[in-house]
């Protein structure tokens, strides 16, 4: 087994958009068609496999060659919808990130030497001048889901599966090393548009402007650019890993941001600030494990 294909998920979490194959233009939309009847698509973890792979070599590959072709695929009121991968894109925008967070030089130089970096930059820029209007289907944080990301959901939406120890009930035995707990929500656009459009009014209406109500309107934005009829899914990815499944059982963290959002539309800026900061403390706990040793 390679060192790639034995890494677990890293601690990131993920906000996904999956589009009917109305959305695509031919020939995409023909690729994606024979592409979701495949008897078995690849996972996030695959995913994480191919990208760890290139970053192996000297110098490492930082952005792959050539776009991806996968997809993750789900289905809404019985219709496909497809989540591209877009892993060229995304590296890309991760490596703008990285370089936007002030390592220091040394640092920055030792995980990607500067020849490395100003070869992607290039890359880029060009790929831009003939692709424009592109943009992710798939968004990442690490160590963390951004609050802002929870007011498109609601409880209803909360889809939670225990993980299964190796050997453990309902395991076959030899099955492996078991499977990790999943948590994710899932909804469809217009509900995610819905909820967005009501927390920015009752900001708003309430308080001043601040990071929220602008991380708000930065996801509005980026969902405008998918079909009316795409599916939202946040998956907390591989958070699962760094927590308890306790902690992940009780996760209630879109139901807390709208007791907030309800308080604040009901007047009541001291109810609302508790929930909000509640909500935030519980968060920052989960970020402050990135530097645990």
């Amino acid at each position: 087994m390679s060192v790639a294909s034995s890494v677990l998920v890293p601690y990131a979490s993920y906000l996904r958009v999956y589009e009917p194959l109305a959305a695509f233009p031919e020939p995409e939309r023909s690729h994606w068609a024979r592409y979701a009847r495949r008897p078995r698509t690849p996972g996030a973890q695959e995913e994480l496999r191919r990208s760890l792979a290139d970053l192996l070599p000297t110098p490492p590959v930082p952005v792959p060659v050539h776009e991806s072709g996968e997809a993750f695929v789900a289905h809404l009121d019985g219709v496909v919808v497809i989540c591209p991968w877009r892993t060229r894109l995304r590296g890309w925008l991760a490596l703008e990130e990285l370089v936007a967070e002030g390592y220091p030089g040394p640092v920055l130089d030792a995980m990607l030497p500067p020849v490395v970096r100003a070869q992607v930059a290039a890359d880029h820029e060009r790929w831009l001048a003939r692709n424009p209007d592109a943009r992710p289907w798939i968004r990442t944080a690490v160590w963390q889901v951004p609050v802002r990301w929870f007011a498109l959901f609601g409880d209803e939406d909360r889809q939670y599966e225990p993980g299964v120890r190796k050997g453990g009930a309902g395991e076959e035995a030899g099955a492996g090393a078991g499977r990790a707990p999943v948590l994710r929500y899932r909804t469809t656009m217009a509900q995610a548009r819905r909820r967005l459009a009501r927390t920015l009014r009752a900001l708003r209406e309430s308080i001043d402007d601040g990071p929220m109500t602008e991380g708000l309107i930065e996801v509005g934005r980026w969902l405008e650019e998918f079909h009316p009829r795409a599916l939202v899914e946040l998956d907390f990815g591989g958070l699962v890993h760094a927590v308890p499944e306790e902690w992940l059982a009780e996760e209630r963290s879109a139901a807390q941001l709208a007791e907030g959002i309800a308080a604040l539309r009901a007047g009541d800026g001291e109810a609302a600030g508790e929930a909000y900061g509640r909500l935030a403390e519980r968060w920052r706990t989960i970020r402050d494990l990135r530097f645990a040793n």
